[in-house]
């Protein structure tokens, strides 16, 4: 394999500077603690952010989605709508739960779930939908909030892929009963590897999200509840205090060095947002007349950030298939290329499950042919030029 010049493998999304570094230190010096005032200010500003009422730091993506489902209450019995195309950890958060997952086939121009589709997949015990706003673009959120409402459903915005992505005007997240977000090290912005966000705009979800992520500890002093919505941040002047469990709960908080050094990622995400966005029209601009290829568009109103670049191979047409093609561009060419995602109703885990290959044409099309370039904000033009390079000398037509 040739060694790689230029920063096209897939290692991590975000870049760190001088500014996280401080911010960490700055919270060594003061022991490092979990869940203390830097993810205080930190929730603070991603809700403001978000233009949400509430925000809740977690360990992970996954944390999220798991207690946006205990916040709404999702259990045995129910029934949750999602999409086949995305990570596991979406539909996964449900059934561990108990609940059974309607999957709905995805549009073929942005690969999110098709909002035409959800309305025939709701029964008598649905309880939700979760759409995943897929490689940094946000699903028609209107028409899935339009049957929420007529069928008095939850929606779980999965916006794992999507933070400061917006749909007509509203930021990915905002507009759910919950939004769910990632930080891990490949998404657009992170902290220190892993990590996450919860928001929302209803108290009571918040309420018992909040009491989950952290043991369902309720604490007391000198007989006024603590409220749960500022666990183990004790009340000034309460000498006295003693610890309840209202339930087992779970430990899914994040530490301050990780929350201080999202707040310096968040005052950065805009402008590295920005950069993905230029490079993925440069990208565009310089493939859009190779054959056999179909490359990302972007809905009307949306501000697709560019997760990911997902391309569409046409075997016949390019000349090459699927695995030909990420074998020789990591073997030929040194990149790195992602296979984002296997369809879910192929796996062991949902076909044992009662689904299999051939439910759902479209996701099942993209998994046979879709493949997600190299996309990130510190790729320099030569480093691009060499991705487009690359692709074009593939080209078998």
């Amino acid at each position: 394999m040739p060694e790689l010049k230029y920063d096209l493998q897939i290692k991590f999304g975000s870049e760190y500077g001088e500014e996280e570094k401080a911010a960490m230190l700055d919270v060594l010096a003061h022991g490092a603690p979990t869940s203390g005032d830097a993810c205080v200010a930190f929730e603070k500003a991603f809700a403001e952010y978000c233009g949400v009422k509430y925000a809740r730091c977690t360990s992970n993506g996954t944390a999220s989605l798991f207690l946006s489902m205990l916040g709404i209450g999702i259990g045995p019995g129910d029934w949750v709508i999602t999409t086949p195309l995305t990570w596991i950890a979406t539909a996964a958060a449900a059934v561990v739960l108990g609940a059974r997952i309607d999957f709905v086939d995805v549009d073929p121009e942005t690969y999110n779930i098709d909002p035409r589709r959800i309305a025939e997949a709701v029964r008598p015990h649905t309880k939700a939908i979760v759409p995943v706003h897929m490689y940094g673009q946000c699903c028609d959120m209107e028409p899935i909030l339009a049957i929420a409402r007529k069928y008095r459903l939850h929606v779980i915005e999965d916006a794992c892929h999507t933070v400061g992505g917006q749909y007509r005007g509203r930021k990915a997240g905002s507009m759910g009963t919950t939004g769910c977000f990632s930080f891990h090290e490949q998404k657009n912005m992170s902290t220190l590897g892993e990590g996450g966000m919860v928001v929302t705009d209803d108290a009571a979800v918040m309420e018992r999200m909040a009491l989950y992520r952290s043991h369902c500890t309720r604490v007391y002093g000198q007989s006024t509840k603590y409220c749960s919505l500022d666990e183990e941040r004790f009340p000034q002047g309460k000498r006295f205090w003693f610890q309840d469990f209202d339930d087992c709960g779970y430990n899914y908080r994040m530490t301050d060095v990780q929350a201080a050094v999202g707040l310096v990622q968040l005052r950065k995400l805009d402008a590295l947002n920005h950069r993905r966005i230029d490079n993925a029209a440069y990208l565009t601009a310089g493939l859009k007349d190779v054959p056999g290829l179909k490359l990302p568009s972007v809905a009307e109103g949306n501000k697709h950030v560019f997760h990911l670049y997902p391309v569409l191979i046409d075997p016949a047409a390019f000349g090459r298939s699927k695995d030909d093609f990420v074998y020789d561009m990591l073997h030929q060419r040194g990149i790195k290329v992602g296979t984002h995602y296997i369809p879910l109703h192929w796996t062991t885990a949902f076909q044992s499950r009662g689904y299999q290959k051939g439910m759902f044409p479209v996701a099942d099309r993209l998994g046979e042919s879709i493949v997600t370039l190299p996309i990130n904000p510190r790729q320099t033009r030569q480093a691009l030029d060499y991705l487009i390079e690359s692709v074009r000398a593939m080209y078998r037509g």
